[in-house]
C-alpha cells in the first residue's frame, strides 16, 4: 500500500511537472499605448490561465525620465505607464525590464508591438536568443523596406531574422478605448490553426472579441494600408471638407487596399476585407486616431509632418506617411504609381510634392471616375 502510494506521488508529481513545462511564458516587445493596453488585457489574462501560461509577463520598455524616475520603475512600483497610457492601472504581473534580451529570456511566445521603424533592429537584438519553439504575433502596422523596390510584411522580417513562426493581430482598436474596457474586435492573421487557437486564449476578453483568419498576409496588409487612407481623411479634414468627402477617401481606399492585394499577394480573400482588420478598422482611424489628427493639423498649419508629430503626440510614433513611403518606395520601382493615385498622392503631399488641396482633384481624378 505505501509502496503503490509512492508510486502515485511519483506520477502525480511527474504530472504537475509536465503540467508546469508546458506553461507558456509571454514577453511583450513594446509599451506604448496600444502595447500597455495590450499588457493589461494579456496580464489579466494569464492570471485567469495560470494552468497555461506563466503569470509573470515581461514587457520590454524603452527607458525614459519621467519627473526623475525612470519609466521602468514607475510601472512596476505604480503598475501605470504614465506616460503612454495614463489613468490606467496595468496589472502587477506585468513586469517592465529595459533591456530587449532580458525581457525575451526563455519566452514561448512574443508579442510584438511598437513603431514599424524600430523593428528590424530589434529583432537583430534578439537574433540567437530565442527558443526555437517560440511563436510571435505582430501588432505592427506597417512594412520593412528592402533593397530593390520591394517591401516586407513584419511578420517576414521576424521569420527571417528569429526563425520562428508570426502571425499578426489588427483590427478597429484605438487603444485607449481598449484600455477602458470599451467592447471591440479584433482579426487574428494565422494560417496555422493550433497556434492561432493559443493566441487567441492568450488575447481574447468579454470586451476584446477575436476572429481567426488564415488569410494572414491580407490581414497583416490591411493593417498597414489602413493609416495611410487615414492620412487622406485627415487631409479633407483639414480642407474644410465634410462627411461625404471622407466617405469617398475611404471607399477609394479600400478600393486601392484591395488592388494592393490582389497584384502583391495574389490570394487575398475579399471576405477578409469585411472583418475587424478590413473596413472596421479603415472607418475607425479615418474618424479616429494619430494619423488622420495629424494630417489634419498639417492642413491647417502648414506645419511638417515631423514637427507636428513631435508636437501632439507625446513620443508616439506616427505609422501613416512612413507607410505611405514605403509603399510609393515598391510602387515607383515597379512603376506602378498611377495604379493606386490615392496612395501616391498622399506620399507626396506629405513630401511636399503636392499641394494639400491637390489631393481633392486626386479623388474628382480617381480611374474609378473616369
Amino acid at each position: 500500500m505505501h509502496c503503490c502510494a509512492s508510486k502515485a506521488s511519483t506520477f502525480e508529481a511527474d504530472d504537475t511537472r509536465l503540467r508546469m513545462s508546458e506553461k507558456k511564458r509571454v514577453c511583450i516587445v513594446g509599451s506604448g499605448n496600444w502595447g500597455s493596453a495590450i499588457a493589461k488585457i494579456i496580464g489579466n489574462n494569464v492570471v485567469a490561465m495560470s494552468d497555461q501560461f506563466h503569470t509573470e509577463v515581461r514587457m520590454w520598455v524603452f527607458e525614459e525620465m519621467i519627473n526623475g524616475r525612470k519609466l521602468t520603475e514607475i510601472i512596476n512600483q505604480d503598475h501605470e505607464n504614465v506616460k503612454y497610457l495614463p489613468g490606467i492601472k496595468l496589472p502587477t504581473n506585468v513586469v517592465a525590464i529595459p533591456d530587449v534580451k532580458e525581457s525575451a529570456k526563455d519566452a514561448d511566445i512574443f508579442v510584438f508591438v511598437l513603431p514599424h521603424q524600430f523593428m528590424r533592429n530589434v529583432c537583430k537584438q534578439l537574433q540567437g536568443g530565442v527558443k526555437p519553439t517560440a511563436v510571435g504575433i505582430s501588432l505592427i502596422k506597417g512594412f520593412d523596406v528592402k533593397e530593390g523596390g520591394g517591401i516586407l510584411l513584419i511578420t517576414t522580417v521576424v521569420r527571417e531574422v528569429l526563425n520562428i513562426p508570426c502571425a499578426s493581430l489588427m483590427g478597429a482598436n484605438i487603444a485607449n478605448e481598449v484600455a477602458s474596457e470599451n467592447y471591440c474586435e479584433a482579426t487574428i492573421g494565422c494560417k496555422d490553426p493550433k497556434n492561432g487557437q493559443l493566441l487567441k486564449t492568450l488575447f481574447q476578453t468579454k470586451y476584446f472579441r477575436i476572429v481567426i483568419s488564415e488569410d494572414e498576409d491580407t490581414v497583416e496588409v490591411c493593417g498597414a494600408l489602413k493609416n495611410i487612407v487615414a492620412v487622406g481623411a485627415g487631409f479633407a479634414d483639414g480642407l474644410g471638407f465634410g462627411d461625404n468627402t471622407k466617405a469617398a477617401v475611404i471607399r477609394l481606399g479600400l478600393m486601392e487596399m484591395v488592388n494592393f492585394c490582389e497584384v502583391f499577394y495574389p490570394g487575398s480573400q475579399q471576405a477578409t476585407f469585411l472583418e475587424s482588420c478590413g473596413i472596421a478598422d479603415l472607418v475607425t482611424t479615418c474618424y479616429g486616431g494619430r494619423n488622420r489628427k495629424v494630417a489634419e493639423a498639417f492642413v491647417k498649419t502648414g506645419k511638417s509632418i515631423e514637427v507636428l508629430e513631435n508636437e501632439m503626440l507625446n513620443g508616439q510614433k506616427l505609422q501613416g506617411p512612413p507607410t505611405a513611403y514605403e509603399v510609393n518606395y515598391m510602387l515607383k520601382s515597379k512603376m506602378m504609381e498611377d495604379r493606386f493615385p490615392l496612395f501616391t498622392a498622399i506620399h507626396k503631399i506629405c513630401k511636399g510634392e503636392l499641394k494639400p488641396d491637390q489631393f481633392i482633384e486626386c479623388l474628382k481624378n480617381h480611374p474609378e471616375h473616369m
